[in-house]
């Protein structure tokens, strides 16, 4: 068994007048995300972290912002094309586990949503799928109110009769 280990981290404003969509849910809030596509920093972050554990560049890389067809698009679309590419390399998602920063609205009641909506896109089952939110401390710009980060890590793994344990 071969296995991968990768990180992502994203952030974007907050303003108002825009949907905040986290993980595929929408979250009733006064603010949402500025961005080009939905601005969903939580599957931005694993998108990153799957991206990053193949070696294979970032979200820029794959879905700059640069191109039309990326505006206002369902962040899940763009997960899916990156489990995709996981796939590709024989490797599947083992597990995620990940933390959005965010001083306000409250996300508790909308963790477990946020989880069975990842596990989805990835097919993988909700319980292999963390969801954290933590506020910080009302410091920097997600205290401030300004903006919103998400951070998230993955496991990717890979049956590889030949590999050996070293």
């Amino acid at each position: 068994m071969i296995s991968r280990v990768g990180f992502g981290y994203d952030a974007h404003c907050l303003v108002s007048g825009k949907r905040l969509l986290l993980g595929g849910v929408e979250i009733k809030s006064a603010v949402g995300v500025k961005a080009h596509s939905d601005g969903d920093v939580l599957l931005h972050a694993i998108i990153d972290a799957l991206l990053g554990a193949l070696a294979k560049g970032d979200i820029g890389k794959h879905f700059p912002d640069s191109e039309s067809q990326y505006k206002n698009i369902d962040s899940r679309i763009l997960l899916k094309k990156a489990c995709d590419i996981v796939l590709s390399e024989g490797y599947k998602v083992m597990n995620v586990d990940s933390t959005i920063c965010l001083q306000a609205p409250e996300l508790s009641p909308y963790i477990d949503d946020m989880r069975k909506s990842v596990a989805g896109v990835l097919d993988i089952p909700p319980e292999n799928v963390s969801v954290k939110a933590t506020t910080t401390e009302r410091m920097g710009f997600v205290g401030t109110g300004e903006g919103i980060a998400a951070y998230a890590v993955v496991l990717l793994i890979k049956d590889n009769a030949e590999a050996k344990l070293i």
